[in-house]
């Protein structure tokens, strides 16, 4: 158990009473300790609630037995049990003092590692060949980053793959349109949207480009190496542009972390072979079909999977099988993650359901649909630019950058020289904080004028309570003293420092339901809190050294929870702004 996890701590107390009063295991995390709102009161623990009917007593029976057992003098004031069996903990401030000074020593802040890791593969971002990265694309790659960063903080194993749309018929009409438009070594696709609708239109309009296009397909799949030659040259362009932009927003996928369709081209054979060895498959409409069990229409009809269509051809749901079982049997992962919309719900469900028959998924791993909702405009409906077209990413992130000079102080500390660097933290963080801090399943609406707000639950708050806490010992014009101790005398240190120790049930709540927005609302309350310290406790003229002392020691514990805090998230947080 680290120190600084008080929920935890307190947990374990109330399971070892329980144990001892009544015979009951649980765990700490099952000891329902919740932070209570009430005046006077830090901890409720409901535990009694949920074991009455299980032992056949009275709630407040059970509560009186946890108490009774409870071992906490040294921790927590005299224990009381309010209504029906609720039990109220007001931690002793000795030990919460202590609690917190320890947080100062330990760079993890009281997050404990997992005691078992998971190998974890998690999909997110996965753009498409020859086409721009847009505004859609937003969403999966930043809460597929975060989730990233908060899996391996905790201790798991994470491998992220990028699963790139660059197979399939469209490529025999973009690489027609290649040779068409020219090869030499200096060929770039400066606008892959462009080059996409060009090479449509022409595959529309023209029936000899047609036919080309139709032989490129045939020679790509077989193997031509004149025409994966120019397939490369189209999927090389593209990873430049998707690294550009993941540069720009701070997210870890690399090029290596790239896993295109055509990667699991060669195994889709074998997979459905699988499948049909196994008993799964049936012929509908010259189809090869999977039915999963429990998947119907609105007329009661079986749902069908096509893993094979009539002409012989594969689509997505053969690839996501293949992809399914190289994760599963070839790279041994415990759990799939995939971090995609909310609409593909039940698509994964048919896919997970196929897996578990072809007992690819078993107890031993999870396979888990991370959905999300769509992006709005302030008219509420999905995000465009003003001329309804689809907003570039890269030009989104652009404006970003530019906006943020709206959220600079009007005297700001940042030098001259380091404000492009530190407007670029703004602007990127108020983009990921705006989508990170709204439950991932609902929709939102994309406005400026509020991501980047100064005021209220955004990234701009967060990294400018950071600053400011960082700016105190320089107004100051000290650091704390070697014999420095925490005193939290007046009721904001006693909040702030409460606050401050409740970061690892944050994460905690974060990781359980890949729910980043769990963490973004408790930096937020973290701030607000710093901020309730800072009007009401002066630093620079606290009432004696000691004092003065242990703020500078809260604000700079301020500081290194929001700035990990915010790195959990991929944002950055300025040291001055």
């Amino acid at each position: 158990m680290l120190r600084g996890d008080v929920g935890l701590e307190l947990g374990q107390r109330v399971a070892t009473a329980l144990r001892a009063s009544l015979g009951v295991e649980i765990t700490p995390e099952e000891a329902l300790l919740r932070p209570s709102n009430r005046d006077g009161v830090d901890y409720q623990c409901n535990v009694a609630m949920s074991l009455a009917k299980k032992l056949g007593k009275n709630p407040r029976e059970v509560a009186t037995a946890i108490v009774g057992a409870l071992d906490s003098a040294d921790a927590v004031e005299e224990p009381e049990i309010a209504g029906p069996g609720f039990i109220n903990l007001t931690l002793r401030r000795e030990w919460l003092e202590e609690q917190t000074f320890a947080l100062l020593g330990d760079e993890r802040l009281g997050v404990p590692v997992v005691e078992r890791a998971r190998r974890i593969a998690i999909d997110y971002s996965s753009p498409n060949v020859a086409k721009e990265m847009h505004v859609g694309h937003l969403r999966s790659t930043i809460i597929g980053d975060a989730l990233t960063r908060l899996l391996r903080f905790v201790g798991h194993e994470v491998i992220p793959h990028n699963h790139l749309g660059d197979w399939g018929t469209p490529f025999g009409m973009l690489i027609e349109h290649l040779v068409d438009v020219g090869v030499n070594a200096d060929h770039t696709i400066s606008d892959l949207n462009a080059f996409y609708q060009e090479a449509r239109k022409k595959f529309d309009a023209d029936p000899d480009f047609a036919t080309r296009s139709r032989q490129r397909v045939v020679s790509l799949q077989g193997g031509d190496e004149a025409t994966l030659a120019l397939w490369r040259e189209l999927v090389d362009e593209s990873a430049r542009h998707f690294q550009q932009a993941y540069a720009t927003l701070g997210i870890g996928l690399t090029a290596e972390d790239n896993y295109g369709e055509s990667f699991y081209n060669p195994m889709l054979d074998a997979t459905i072979e699988e499948l049909e060895r196994l008993g799964l498959t049936e012929v509908s409409d010259g189809a090869v079909c999977v039915f999963p069990e429990g998947f119907t229409n609105r007329d009661g009809d079986r749902l069908p999977l096509i893993v094979r269509k009539g002409d012989g051809g594969y689509g997505y749901p053969a690839t996501d099988l293949a992809t399914f079982l190289y994760w599963t049997r070839e790279r041994k992962v415990d759990d799939l993650l995939y971090v995609v919309g909310t609409p593909q719900s039940q698509h994964f469900q048919m896919i997970f359901a196929v897996a578990r028959a072809a007992g690819w998924l078993t107890d031993a791993h999870t396979a888990v649909h991370i959905g999300f909702g769509s992006i709005l405009g302030e008219d509420g409906k999905m995000f465009r630019t003003r001329a309804g077209g689809t907003v570039r990413l890269g030009e989104l992130l652009t404006e970003a950058v530019e906006q943020s000079a709206r959220a600079m102080p009007e005297k700001s500390e940042v030098d001259p020289a380091d404000q492009p660097k530190v407007a670029h933290a703004i602007g990127i963080g108020a983009v990921k904080y705006a989508d990170l801090s709204n439950d991932r399943e609902k929709d939102y609406v994309f406005t400026w004028d509020k991501m980047l707000a100064k005021t209220g639950d955004t990234s701009v708050y967060a990294q400018y309570a950071n600053a400011r806490a960082r700016s105190i010992s320089r107004k100051v014009g000290r650091t704390p003293s070697p014999s420095a101790r925490v005193i939290l005398g007046e009721p904001a240190e006693r909040a702030l420092a409460l606050k401050l120790l409740q970061l690892p049930a944050a994460v905690a709540s974060a990781v359980e339901g890949y729910a980043p927005h769990k963490l973004t609302a408790y930096l937020f309350e973290t701030a607000t809190a710093f901020s309730t310290f800072y009007n009401e406790c002066p630093v620079k003229d606290a009432a004696s050294p000691e004092l003065q002392d242990s703020r500078l020691l809260l604000s700079e514990l301020v500081s290194q929870v929001l700035t990990l805090g915010l790195s959990l998230l991929g944002i950055e947080a300025p040291d001055r702004l």
